[in-house]
């Protein structure tokens, strides 16, 4: 723990933000870093709670150890904090910027509405090991003689290669797009997490062994099966791409996209790349001067309505069907678990208007070009109210309700009878349920990441990636010493 009465003497605090005026005018990150001795403090506030409910399964899904890595921060052991944040978590820096923080939820005083400040805490960390130089390539001190290739090179590939090649085996790793990093780098907006932190991981990883083919399709420039007869392993790690089709009448309209396109091609726009990605084709999307709606309350919602004002939207709205949550829950039914409550991202924040309790009737345009999206209020069985229906101006509507599994070209359709695998009831490779060996029903393949579980948490890909590389490590050389 940290100090002993730090928790009753500290009061909770994190990162501020630059003002939404200022933010909004770039697409770099905008959070202002706390000092040493302030984040020294925060980590202080950890307590002696006897149960470290933020460890996980309720809270950390990696079960990072942050009772001790605070109080190695409080103490003024950036070294060994990393180094024990490292020992369950390849990559702090990603989920201390973009993981939601379900630990401050499960944190005991969170019974108080106070919980620690462990994100904070956690990317001050990464950042710090940055800066002291403390992130440096670990090649294996002797090389296996196995190969593995990985398919995808989003969280839970990029976890998987690095665990494996630390563990001496040849990694080849095979990405679609032109860079490392999967939806990481593509769906996820740069103000949000910059771009560079994936490169420097991958050149970590280069200097641990690691080799990237970027540009490689597997099922469309290079066969599946031709990995399968060339490596010892094969893991596959795609992500959950495939938009949820959400039925909205009209929705061919010149001005309708799903979320994922625009928001990919944004982030190609600022790495200076070209816009049109492999996977998602589709014309220039830019929100400047325009009305925008977004349907969807979730992050992926949130990442449309802080790029449109970024782009220079004249209004943004955003749709949710649910009803407008509590502002805050009922302490002794919900914690540790995640609770419904209202929340606000920082996109939201800067100026969007939230309708609740709202169903997306259809889209209305005029000559085949959208004008608006009609909409009406629904009631507690999500039915449309008669008599409440409204229009709102649109001359842009982003669809971001989330994703129904993987897309079914590329490795998945090559992992059909031919292969013998099967997909599950909703797209995603079938494997061994019980989260252990990861293994397809297919010799030398596994499967980890979203494209197993379904669209899922950074942090949750990182863990099966994780695991998945002991699964393999074990079974190529009957011992293993990498973590669960």
């Amino acid at each position: 723990m940290g100090k002993v009465t730090g928790f009753m003497e500290i009061d909770r605090q994190t990162q501020k933000y630059q003002p939404a005026s200022d933010r909004i005018r770039h697409f770099r990150e905008f959070t202002l870093p706390m000092s040493d001795a302030e984040v020294g403090k925060q980590a202080a506030r950890c307590m002696d709670c006897g149960i470290p409910y933020c460890h996980g399964p309720t809270g950390c899904p990696i079960h990072n150890q942050i009772p001790d890595w605070n109080d190695l921060v409080y103490g003024g052991d950036w070294e060994g904090a990393i180094r024990n944040l490292h020992s369950t978590n390849n990559f702090p820096e990603f989920t201390g910027r973009i993981c939601p923080a379900p630990c401050e939820e499960a944190c005991t005083l969170n019974l108080e509405d106070t919980p620690v400040a462990i994100k904070t805490v956690e990317q001050a960390i990464a950042d710090k090991a940055y800066k002291l130089g403390l992130i440096r390539p670990q090649p294996a001190k002797a090389q296996s003689g196995k190969a593995v290739a990985i398919i995808g090179s989003g969280p839970a590939g990029l976890a998987a290669a690095q665990q494996l090649g630390r563990a001496g085996h040849e990694v080849h790793v095979y990405e679609r797009e032109t860079r490392p990093g999967g939806l990481l780098r593509y769906g996820i907006p740069d103000f949000k997490m910059e771009k560079h932190w994936i490169d420097k991981r991958v050149e970590q990883m280069t200097g641990e062994g690691v080799t990237f083919f970027c540009g490689v399709g597997i099922g469309r420039d290079k066969p599946l099966a031709e990995l399968l007869s060339t490596y010892d392993a094969v893991l596959y790690s795609g992500g959950a791409e495939r938009p949820r089709d959400a039925g909205i009448p009209h929705g061919d309209l010149k001005g309708v996209y799903d979320a994922m396109p625009y928001l990919v091609q944004q982030n190609r726009r600022v790495g200076g790349e070209n816009t049109e990605s492999v996977g998602w084709k589709s014309e220039e999307i830019v929100a400047g001067g325009k009305h925008v709606v977004v349907v969807g309350g979730g992050d992926t919602a949130s990442d449309c309505v802080g790029t449109a004002f970024r782009q220079g939207a004249v209004k943004v709205s955003q749709l949710d069907i649910r009803p407008k949550p509590p502002k805050t829950e009922n302490k002794l039914e919900v914690w540790p678990y995640w609770a419904t409550k209202m929340r606000t991202s920082s996109s939201q924040a800067e100026g969007a208007i939230r309708e609740f309790q709202v169903a997306t009737l259809e889209f209305t345009g005029e000559d085949g070009v959208l004008t608006g999206v009609k909409c009406a209020e629904v009631d507690e069985k999500r039915r449309p109210i008669p008599g409440t229906e409204f229009v709102i101006k649109a001359d842009l509507a982003f669809i971001a309700i989330g994703f129904a599994g993987p897309f079914a070209e590329g490795p998945l359709a090559e992992l059909g009878e031919a292969l013998g695998t099967k997909a599950d009831g909703r797209g995603n490779v079938s494997v061994a349920a019980n989260e252990v060996d990861y293994k397809t029903s297919v010799e030398k393949l596994y499967v980890a990441g979203d494209v197993r579980r379904g669209q899922s948490l950074v942090v949750w890909a990182i863990r099966e990636g994780r695991q998945a590389a002991r699964s393999i490590d074990l079974e190529l050389m009957g011992t293993t010493t990498l973590p669960r």
